[in-house]
């Protein structure tokens, strides 16, 4: 029954990292429902590290895009790629600092206490959705200020970052934060959910060495084969899910607003109040 569920949420991962709907508070809500037979704090370390397959998805996508070495590439190309990773580096620089400093305590005070958890995530899941409704609309028929990646300043970027360093909350989504935040800034919505992707990359790959880390040096605990495998299994789903969904994000983005998501949010959200009331409150 363990593999079916790491099968699921590596499913989950992959379809709501990308898309702006939470993948913890997807994640955490279905590990809720049916949970794996795991220690706590491999179910914690599994959370964060089965992240690392979506990473890998972004790279082979846009491997051209974010490759600055290569003989086929002329000087420009080159530089202008540095110059990406550059804003990429800005942008993920407050999330590095808040997580760093508040990891403990958005450990202890919102995942260890489930109804606290379910909270979180139901208001972040409104909240975030109504913004999302607003924001397109509000913008519906003005010309963007940026149009593409190559065109963000050194300030959207460090603006999309602050945005990005929300999503620490449950239930805010990564790329829900950075694409309000980019959207706020009147950045095209295919600039926002491309820059959304390439930011992954650090902040996701930094959330890893931070839980590893701390799992293996600082808890000082030990990983089964069972558990290894349980990882490389949810990563390879999250991988192939990531492939399909990325492609499709950036098609759907070209034709049509976010405001789908925000009305998925919203009632998301509701149907979870009704499950905590249920389970928690009654």
């Amino acid at each position: 029954m363990i593999w079916l569920i790491v099968i699921l949420l590596g499913v989950i991962q992959g379809i709501t990292e990308w898309l702006p709907v939470s993948s913890t508070g997807h994640m955490l809500l279905f590990e809720d429902w049916l949970p794996m037979n795991v220690t706590p704090e491999f179910r914690s370390l599994f959370m964060v590290v089965i992240q690392f397959g979506s990473i890998i998805a972004v790279l082979v996508l846009f491997w051209r895009r974010l490759w600055p070495f290569g003989k086929t590439k002329a000087p420009e190309e080159k530089k202008a790629i540095w110059t990406l990773w550059g804003k990429v580096l800005i942008a993920a620089v407050p999330a590095a600092i808040i997580g760093l400093l508040l990891d403990n305590l958005i450990e202890d005070y919102i995942y260890a206490k489930p109804i606290v958890k379910c909270s979180v995530i139901a208001g972040t899941l409104i909240v975030y959705g109504v913004a999302f409704i607003v924001i397109e609309r509000c913008l519906a028929g003005r010309e963007n200020r940026v149009e593409t990646v190559d065109q963000l300043s050194c300030r959207d970027a460090l603006v999309i970052g602050c945005f990005q360093a929300l999503a620490l909350i449950p239930g805010t989504s990564r790329s829900g934060a950075t694409i309000v935040g980019a959207r706020l800034c009147r950045i095209s919505r295919t600039a926002a959910a491309e820059f959304s992707f390439f930011l992954a990359i650090p902040v996701m790959l930094g959330a890893s060495a931070l839980k590893i880390g701390k799992y293996f040096l600082i808890d000082k605990l030990t990983m089964s084969g069972a558990e290894v495998g349980l990882l490389l299994v949810g990563g390879a789903v999250a991988f192939l899910v990531s492939l399909v969904v990325i492609r499709f994000l950036m098609d759907f983005v070209r034709r049509h607003s976010f405001e789908p998501f925000g009305w998925y949010r919203i009632g998301l959200g509701a149907a979870v109040l009704l499950y905590m009331f249920l389970r928690y409150v009654r």
